[in-house]
């Protein structure tokens, strides 16, 4: 049952990537052709929802970044959550390995981003923009390697990822929170507490759920944190080991049915709205500004130099077992594809950073580093790895 859901994952997870380049890559081709004033025109239509009098009324970017994408780390938090209890992450033994690579993978990009930029507070807000890796995109370079790369190399990418998407969440609650509201952090606060009482009183149904976290996204969203971190609560409420009276865990019901919405609608509308950019008048001198350099080396030499670090201190230093048929040249180059960073990192520079001049700035520094981390790790992983894993 565990082998057929990874496999599971790791398809959806992998053909959406697949989906998700080509996605960025029509952005980019509107954005430079004729079309791009309807490009642009899409973005900021107005789209409402209403009750009687109550409504909210956001241009589509809003709706797509903020309210889409809550239904992505709802999806995010319910794998969490599965891997923690039950899945890769469960035993002390599993852990360790990807915790440490992963917190090596998210501090030292941050500090190379620092590094050409902590002389600007305003720039240095963007110091996570280098720490996330896409998953999607990682597993769907792998994909490409087809057996030449092993199951368990593709196990250890994933429970890195998911640790790094954690990561990310815990960044953007703390550092990335606007001026607060006390009455919707009341109300969140209420609505948190419901989700918490339907759990623990065993409560297996899915609406319940799904519409005290509606009401829990409109009161996050007024409260200052960014609302997207309400999906996470959500999933962390849903019962995973409790079942229906069908036998299924509700928890596990909702990330199946989530899984393919999010790989081939959610996330490919994301990088079709946030990856348009503007190639006229673009100069290998605009690369070298500080946000995008810092962005770039972040992700292509700090991410895998933060990984192999992690790596070395467990399996070298205190004796943590390798992934079965892995080498370290294998492992270096799973490390290099990490540093494709491209939704999460697009969704940070969103909130980092709020001028148009910036917002490019930040596509072509992930863009650049991204798609410089697919290729080499790719590379890397093709002559290194034999024929057959």
């Amino acid at each position: 049952m565990a082998v057929t859901r990874l496999r599971e994952f790791l398809k959806f997870e992998a053909a959406g990537g697949i989906i998700l380049m080509l996605t960025a890559v029509l952005a980019i081709v509107i954005k430079n052709s004729s079309l791009a004033s309807f490009y642009d025109y899409f973005l900021e239509v107005p789209f409402t929802i209403a009750l009687g009098t109550a409504g909210l009324s956001k241009p589509v970017l809003f709706w797509i970044n903020d309210g889409l994408m809550a239904i992505f780390f709802l999806l995010v938090g319910l794998e969490l959550k599965r891997e923690v209890l039950e899945g890769h992450l469960a035993s002390r033994d599993q852990i360790v390995l990807p915790v440490v690579a992963a917190i090596g993978g998210m501090v030292v990009p941050a500090l190379v981003f620092l590094a050409f930029n902590h002389q600007d507070p305003a720039l240095a807000r963007g110091w996570a923009i280098p720490s996330a890796t896409d998953i999607a995109f990682a597993l769907g370079v792998m994909l490409l390697l087809g057996d030449r790369v092993p199951v368990s190399l593709k196990v250890l990418l994933t429970s890195v990822a998911v640790i790094d998407d954690l990561g990310a969440i815990v960044i953007i609650a703390i550092f990335y929170t606007s001026s607060l509201s006390v009455l919707s952090l009341v109300l969140s606060a209420a609505a948190l507490i419901g989700l918490y009482v339907m759990n623990r009183r065993g409560v297996v149904a899915l609406a319940p759920y799904l519409l005290l976290g509606a009401f829990l996204w409109v009161c996050v969203l007024n409260s200052g944190v960014h609302a997207t971190l309400a999906g996470v609560a959500i999933a962390f409420a849903i019962p995973l080991r409790a079942t229906n009276l069908r036998g299924n865990s509700p928890a596990r019901v909702l990330e199946k049915m989530l899984h393919p919405w999010v790989a081939y609608g959610i996330l490919p509308l994301f990088a079709f709205v946030n990856a348009g950019l503007p190639l006229l008048g673009l100069t290998l001198q605009d690369l070298f500004a500080s946000i995008p350099l810092g962005i770039a080396l972040g992700l292509i030499l700090g991410k895998p130099v933060g990984i192999m670090l992690g790596l070395f201190i467990c399996i070298g230093l205190f004796s943590v077992r390798k992934p079965e048929a892995v080498e370290w040249s294998q492992l270096f180059g799973m490390s290099i594809l990490t540093g494709i960073g491209f939704t999460m990192s697009l969704f940070i520079g969103g909130l980092a950073y709020t001028s148009l001049e910036a917002a490019n700035e930040v596509r072509l520094g992930v863009l650049v580093g991204s798609i410089v981390s697919g290729v080499s790790g790719y590379l890397v992983l093709r002559m290194l790895s034999g024929k057959k894993a």
